[in-house]
């Protein structure tokens, strides 16, 4: 029997990354019924709700534009607080832009969606687990976090910064309840993130400042998340573990 043998996953930014590799590890691993949460890309969410259904899960996509308050509010307002796993990955920097070039719009439409989805999503989610006295919450931040950032990415860093602190502090809040809430902070990934708001020659310097010697890739990230959900981690609460190489040690 599978760790994870029918238990339910709601997942944001799933249809391509680490949220889609996510999807994919925890459906090995025996969870049978997904709620998966996209924006932009159907496409990509067709196709991992495809190679999900493949392996006998039940699937449901959700378009939601998490970056708008009505987006969150819209997505929030038909959930049921039904979810064994929640995983915030929802995420993105949106545009790169320095302090003077910075709009209130833009501040907005970051923290809006790598801050208040992440929040208001496990708001929605934590009362069916809290009647279960059950549940597990994993955010995503960034290495921006501790970082902060590379170019025009100060709000961003800041807005996963924020994911790392309401993790610790639903943590102590939820222990309680039977929930562990935890977050993993990916490094440099060599995904689709990364093709929009790097270029080779920045990647390549994070290669060479890697002790690992490689970005990271979606797999690396999506096995830790798949640990944290598993009963190995039943005793690891308000973590934020790194996974970056070696890239940022402390």
């Amino acid at each position: 029997m599978s760790e994870l043998e029918f238990k339910s996953a709601l997942i944001t930014g799933a249809s391509r990354g680490i949220g889609a590799a996510s999807a994919l590890v925890l459906a090995q691993s025996g969870v049978r019924r997904f709620l998966l949460q996209y924006n932009s890309y159907p496409e990509g969410a067709a196709a991992v709700k495809a190679s999900l259904e493949a392996l006998g899960a039940q699937v449901t996509l959700a378009q939601a534009n998490l970056a708008t308050v009505a987006g969150i509010d819209s997505f929030c307002a038909g959930l049921k607080p039904d979810w064994d796993i929640l995983v915030n990955n929802a995420g993105s920097l949106v545009k790169r832009a320095k302090l003077l070039e910075y709009t209130p719009e833009l501040f907005d439409e970051v923290m809006n969606l790598n801050v208040k989805s992440v929040y208001f999503i496990t708001q929605k989610v934590a009362p069916g687990m809290i009647e279960r006295k059950t549940g597990i919450v994993i955010n995503v931040s960034s290495i921006a976090a501790r970082n902060g950032g590379g170019p025009g990415a100060t709000v961003y860093s800041a807005a996963k910064a924020a994911v790392a602190a309401i993790t610790k502090g639903l943590a102590k809040e939820l222990a309680p309840q039977g929930i562990r809430v935890n977050a993993v902070s990916p490094g440099t990934v060599d995904n689709h993130f990364h093709e929009v708001f790097s270029n080779r020659q920045i990647l390549d310097s994070v290669i060479a400042q890697t002790p690992a010697g490689r970005l990271s890739t979606n797999e690396d990230v999506s096995d830790v998340i798949h640990f944290l959900c598993s009963p190995a981690a039943r005793y690891i609460q308000g973590q934020t573990i790194e996974i970056n190489g070696g890239m940022y040690m402390v």
